[in-house]
């Protein structure tokens, strides 16, 4: 009886040592990818997924000193993931899509407001093209003053 435990202990540890090249292991072995530098290649990224024009800019940053609209808060904006074009706020200082603006500093920026979740003061996205217009950086988190009708 012996040896038929030996002979059995010994195809177990033969048929484990084989373990050590299986394809998943092999994944977890290998080098993490290579992350590159933050910087440059990240603007040129920006203008390839902006589809506005600079005329679109000039309209919409002209259109936001227009038209008798009142103060609606102020919010913290990150950039927004939503595949939208264009120029819009998702935030929660509103419960319908409207047309409004936002402000930053001297800068006027005509914008669609839309329905969002989350606290009024903070938690708000802003698109790409409204991001680019306001000449932000991409991972700036700019407190914005929100108007609408």
């Amino acid at each position: 009886m012996r040896p038929a435990l030996a002979l059995v202990s010994l195809s177990a540890t033969l048929a484990l040592a084989g373990c050590g090249h299986l394809p998943w292991q092999a994944r977890q072995s290998a080098p993490p990818p290579k992350v590159g530098p933050v910087g440059p290649s990240q603007a040129s990224q920006a203008s390839a997924l902006d589809t506005t024009t600079a005329a679109q800019k000039q309209a919409a940053l002209a259109a936001g000193s227009k038209g008798a609209l009142h103060r609606l808060g102020a919010t913290t904006a990150s950039l927004g993931a939503d595949a939208r074009q264009g120029f819009w706020l998702r935030t929660a200082l509103v419960t319908q899509p409207e047309k409004g603006r936002v402000e930053l500093g001297s800068k006027r920026l005509a914008v669609d407001l839309l329905p969002g979740t989350g606290p009024k003061d903070g938690g708000s996205q802003l698109s790409l093209g409204a991001y680019r217009a306001l000449g932000l950086s991409l991972t700036d988190l700019p407190k914005l003053t929100v108007y609408g009708p």
